[in-house]
């Protein structure tokens, strides 16, 4: 599929969504948040690909919206508003939600809806040189759509404080709060991430689709008889199935697992 502000990287089984609007910071209008809805279906179906890294072509991971949509959207209707926040909600939960691992690869600023976009990847790793921000109030609006994904890296309390003063978050504040899991020096980003990948794919991709779907399910519930009864449901059908099996007699017969890449290593 032929993209304009996106490029799509394979590589085995790992594929890169380049953001690809450098001039402008890999801001995003209602072109980019489609092709992004669309690229993350189109891999979350593609059996070849195991782990989809998400990433921003020049200095930028993503300045959030493009300033010039948004001076569009202030003429526009209540309807047509409506349409593009429901087609940005719809962008980050299919990437939230995508069956296989994300992975945001963050080596600038990653500003309002650029913030969303890490914090709805599974795994956000960070340059030092990346700043983070939901700067949405000093333009007169809120982060309305990344607020559940940024909830739940960064929780209520922090977000009380950024939501409302836009403050700028460094990469080793951004690690203390939770909202990305490394940050290393801009010349080890990649191999940072591709040490995520590596470990990545050691793991059955039913198991790890069947993981996201439990902390979905389990994350915030109280612990009781009807949780424990799911999650032994969920366990007792997960051991079931042909991966399962596999998985476990492969570590019995001590050989790589058949979903493991050719040069991998335990």
């Amino acid at each position: 599929m032929p993209f304009q502000a996106l490029d799509i990287e394979l590589n085995g089984p790992v594929a890169t969504i380049w953001m690809n609007r450098p001039d402008l910071h890999n801001a995003f209008d209602e072109i980019l948040i489609a092709e992004l809805t669309a690229a993350c279906v189109a891999l979350d179906e593609d059996p070849d690909v195991r782990v989809v890294v998400l990433a921003g072509r020049g200095k930028s991971f993503s300045a959030g919206a493009d300033l010039n949509w948004m001076r569009r959207a202030a003429n526009n209707s209540l309807d047509d508003n409506l349409n593009d926040a429901r087609a940005l909600a719809r962008m980050l939960r299919t990437l939230a939600e995508m069956n296989k691992p994300t992975i945001a690869r963050v080596q600038g600023a990653a500003l309002g809806g650029g913030m969303g976009l890490a914090s709805a990847c599974d795994i956000a790793v960070a340059s030092t040189k990346a700043v983070f921000a939901t700067s949405e109030v000093r333009f007169g609006i809120i982060p309305s759509a990344i607020s559940p994904y940024v909830l739940r890296a960064i929780g209520a309390r922090q977000a009380a404080r950024y939501f409302q003063s836009a403050e700028r978050i460094a990469a080793d504040r951004a690690r203390e709060i939770g909202l990305v899991h490394d940050t290393v020096e801009p010349d080890a980003l990649d191999a940072k991430v591709q040490e995520i990948v590596a470990a990545l794919l050691q793991g059955g991709p039913l198991a790890q689709a069947a993981a996201k779907d439990l902390i979905r399910a389990v994350d915030g519930q109280s612990i009781n008889d009807n949780l424990v009864e799911e999650t032994a449901h969920r366990i007792a059908h997960l051991r079931a199935t042909p991966e399962a099996r596999e998985g476990i007699t492969a570590f019995l017969d001590k050989r790589p697992a058949s979903w493991l890449p050719g040069d991998s290593t335990p």
